[in-house]
């Protein structure tokens, strides 16, 4: 279905293009550009309510800046939707995030507008003043570096190091805080709280709007009465606002709150902005899902709400005669209650997803007991190792691809220590549409390096509730990792008992003849179709569910070498280091030698796509397996015959 741009936004193919409106046609333009949007995603889908609430912020960035020489930075990047229309992507924007289409998110290899690569939250003011820096070494006085923070990704460590190290550099750095009290969940903590206070002081604002005019005044009679100004500004915030200003302790020029909405305004204030040297912070205050009513009032709902009726507001679900399987986060957030119930010393923590990790469900039912910290994954993991050595039990539930940004706080604060930290690892293996930047390709492999640690992955529901639960018993007080993959599981009927799950013992799912496959985590529901149809073709491989990729089932493993001669891994994880890496070093410590086939995910950049589109890209969907199995049965089969002939 072709999505029709406004009268404006039809003749806008770069930013070149957006200068040649007049300041009063700014309005009209945002009204095509947020209808272009809500049309455009109503029908393909995407990230929904973030881009709606800069739709002026963004036009009034192109319009006043010299993009792409200066340099625009998108923190997180699903806010970045009517950047790309705008930069010459307009047509292209039903591809995004579908299997070869546009990414979700700005990416450096896709345009010369998108300065730097993002995704994960909070980098945006670090790789400005990076920029600012080089562009000071290289003598480009003249450029601008512009970080566009918000939804959420000011409530991360790394934000405030940029920020502190900014203020010192005097590099010319404008940081747009994009206030909308949300990430994907309304925001927490301090910063807030403050962000709040100064949004809401209607002392403040209204002096604040009269200093601005006299500034404006006073700049056209030289330096000295801005200097004065500048400590009467300073002044008049400290005072009405009860405390010193933040970012003006940390050496930034500050200016607002102002109406991120109002883009002739904005446009006004980008622009005089541009002639003030050094770092700046600009503070618009904007609503999430700005101009879509529904996606105002449930914010959370419509951050990423799929396929919906533009009109109605009814969000697209497909309809089942039948119980089908519950998401795995689901099945985790219920666990938890379950759990918590029974063992008083249970508490939760997740970083800022508790609805994308269900987590939330604990957080209505135990308030105490669950705690969502911020985009901040570091804290996360040392504040769940300071409640275990309390004797806490505390499940951090983190996704595959932001417990990267980890790693230290697990190593050192958890497992040196051998602290009983269970870590569930949600979106584990390949993410679907968002991409490279959220695939949790590497967990298998940076988690198992790690003493102490144990790492597991559940082929399905019950073996993920079992996991969970085999993580709580004393006799495994020490680090413990959980991966399972965003989406669907395969039981409809899941709720069964908990049970026991002996650590570093796996199952077999079926018993074969010449070729085995081994697997671990959910793919093993591929690898039991594939083997299903190769039965149809008179070929009776096993079949092997492992569950831990440390500590390995070496007992199982040995039986397995010993009756089988050749075998397959399969794993939703980077072979380098992986699951199947394991094996091969248990072959290579025992002296096994036979033909090993290692399908997961290769040592490349794996893009967007749906999860069976990219197993299918990377040959280790249902056929994939079916196919290398296939060809190992081949020549174990030929290299029987030559044997027989030789004897």
């Amino acid at each position: 279905m072709i999505v029709e741009p406004g009268e404006l936004l039809a003749a806008i193919d770069s930013p070149d293009d957006l200068k040649k409106l007049s300041h009063d046609q700014l309005v009209q333009l945002s009204q095509e550009l947020r209808q272009f949007i809500i049309d455009t995603v109503s029908i393909y889908g995407g990230h929904f309510g973030a881009s709606l609430g800069v739709v002026e912020l963004t036009v009034a960035l192109h319009y006043v800046f010299n993009t792409p020489y200066d340099q625009l930075v998108w923190d997180v990047g699903h806010q970045a939707y009517g950047h790309k229309i705008l930069t010459g992507r307009r047509d292209r924007f039903p591809t995004n995030r579908r299997y070869n289409g546009m990414s979700g998110f700005p990416k450096r290899k896709e345009s010369e507008y998108d300065a730097f690569g993002v995704g994960h939250s909070s980098t945006s003011i670090g790789a400005a003043l990076g920029m600012a820096v080089a562009s000071d070494y290289k003598g480009e006085f003249d450029r601008q570096h512009i970080a566009v923070i918000g939804d959420g990704a000011m409530t991360a460590g790394m934000a405030f190091e940029a920020l502190n190290h900014a203020g010192v550099t005097n590099s010319n750095l404008l940081v747009i805080l994009n206030d909308n009290c949300m990430s994907i969940d309304p925001n927490v903590g301090a910063l807030k709280e403050y962000l709040t206070d100064i949004t809401t002081s209607r002392t403040y604002n209204k002096v604040r709007d009269e200093l601005w005019n006299v500034l404006g005044k006073l700049s056209k009679f030289g330096p000295n009465p801005q200097q004065i100004a500048r400590k009467v500004e300073s002044a008049m915030k400290a005072t009405l606002l009860k405390q010193s200003n933040l970012f003006e302790a940390l050496k930034f020029r500050y200016f607002g709150p102002v109406d991120g909405h109002d883009v002739q305004h904005l446009a006004t204030i980008l622009n005089d902005l541009k002639s003030i040297p050094g770092p700046k912070i600009l503070h618009c205050v904007t609503v999430k899902g700005k101009g879509y009513v529904l996606a105002e009032k449930d914010q959370t709902l419509w951050h990423a709400p799929g396929l919906f009726d533009k009109v109605t507001g009814e969000i697209s679900k497909k309809t089942y005669s039948t119980p089908q399987p519950p998401k795995y986060q689901d099945v985790f957030g219920h666990t938890m209650i379950e759990l918590a119930e029974q063992n008083d010393k249970i508490m939760g923590v997740t970083p800022a997803m508790p609805s994308g990790s269900s987590l939330n469900l604990m957080m209505a039912a135990m308030p105490k007991r669950a705690f969502d910290v911020g985009i901040a994954e570091q804290h996360a993991v040392t504040f769940s190792a300071g409640m275990a050595t309390q004797g806490l039990i505390p499940f951090c539930n983190i996704y595959s691809s932001f417990m990267q940004r980890a790693y230290d706080q697990v190593l050192h604060d958890v497992a040196l220590q051998n602290l009983h930290v269970v870590f569930c690892l949600d979106r584990a293996g390949f993410a679907g549409a968002d991409g490279p930047t959220h695939h949790g390709c590497y967990d298998l492999a940076f988690m198992r390096c790690i003493p102490n640690m144990v790492v597991s992955a559940p082929m399905n529901e019950e073996e993920l509730r079992n996991l969970m639960y085999t993580a709580t018993l004393p006799e495994n007080a020490g680090p413990f990792s959980i991966r399972y993959p965003r989406g669907e599981g395969v039981m409809p009927e899941w709720r069964k008992p908990l049970k026991k799950i002996t650590v570093g013992k796996g199952r077999v799912v079926r018993e074969g003849q010449g070729v085995a496959v081994l697997s671990i985590g959910h793919i093993g529901n591929y690898a039991t179709k594939a083997t299903q149809k190769l039965v149809s073709e008179g070929i009776n491989p096993g079949h092997y569910d492992m569950r831990f990729c440390k500590p390995l089932d070496e007992e199982l493993l040995h039986t397995i070498c010993q009756q089988y001669q050749a075998l397959v891994t399969v794993e939703d994880g980077c072979l380098q280091g992986g699951f199947g890496a394991a094996v091969l070093e248990f072959m290579a410590d025992h002296g096994y030698h036979m033909p090993v086939r290692r399908l997961g995910i290769p040592d490349r950049v794996v893009e967007h796509g749906t999860q069976d589109e990219l197993y299918k890209e990377c040959g280790f969907d249902a056929d994939g397996i079916a196919a290398a199995l296939r060809e190992l049965s081949g020549k174990v089969i030929a290299k029987s015959v030559v044997e027989t002939v030789l004897l």
